[in-house]
């Protein structure tokens, strides 16, 4: 059975006061049985402090980022046992702002998802198109190609250890969202294909998250589409309240 899984990644918000506070609010307000994984992603800085206030709960603490060498001169990365030594084992690969703003290539992603999953961490691998795209029809294909380069170089076994994020550029930060009925197509094109390239069983047990723009009051109807298996939130992670009742969203 498919992992349901919400996701919140605060980008370059919140310094280490505002981390404690946002995570203590959490704890004290999110549902005491919920079928999803809560996931959140703190600036590097502060994931230390993250993972001792989420000691011995359910949420799980992610990396936004991480390099794909081991070590070497590369000033201002981190490494992936950098990550490790601080207990954490979840990376977010790809972001459409890693691609846009820093040129991450699906070439550059390719040995960073190979780096990531070598050290037994879980990958959250993020995809999807512009807004050009999506206006010229060429959306399956971007979408497809990000997965070929990216991704479908990793062994079969490798599978569990990886949960898809498919997030339309268009829809991100800007209050526009995919319909529900878009991200339903969308995501099933995408199990589809993992189905044609890798196997059935990895195309069913693999977790699609959708990204852009979900908010408390869309969350329950995007969440209730048969391939979307949760999401991965911005700006609305960054408010206790509003966090939570996304989550909710997946047992509405």
């Amino acid at each position: 059975m498919r992992k349901k899984i919400v996701a919140g990644n605060w980008k370059m918000n919140n310094d280490i006061n505002q981390t404690e506070t946002l995570i203590d609010e959490l704890l004290a307000k999110k549902p005491e049985f919920t079928s999803a994984k809560i996931v959140i992603a703190p600036p590097f800085v502060n994931l230390t402090k993250a993972v001792e206030k989420t000691h011995g709960t359910n949420i799980i603490v992610a990396a936004q980022n991480m390099h794909q060498a081991e070590s070497g001169a590369y000033t201002g990365e981190v490494s992936v046992n950098m990550l490790k030594a601080i207990k954490v084992n979840t990376v977010i690969l790809g972001h459409s702002e890693r691609r846009a703003y820093f040129g991450e290539t699906n070439e550059l992603l390719a040995k960073k998802v190979d780096t990531a999953l070598q050290h037994n961490l879980t990958v959250i691998f993020c995809f999807g198109e512009e807004l050009a795209d999506r206006q010229s029809g060429n959306h399956f294909a971007v979408v497809e190609s990000q997965l070929r380069e990216g991704l479908f170089h990793i062994a079969q076994g490798q599978w569990s250890s990886v949960v898809l994020a498919y997030e339309p550029v268009w829809a991100i930060g800007t209050g526009e969202t995919a319909s529900p009925e878009q991200a339903q197509e969308m995501h099933a094109f995408i199990r589809n294909l993992i189905a044609e390239n890798v196997s059935t069983s990895v195309a069913e047990e693999t977790s699609i998250l959708y990204g852009g723009s979900v908010k408390p009051d869309n969350a329950a109807e995007i969440f209730g589409k048969p391939d979307v298996d949760g999401g991965l939130i911005g700006g609305a992670s960054l408010k206790a309240n509003d966090f939570l009742e996304i989550v909710k969203g997946i047992d509405a």
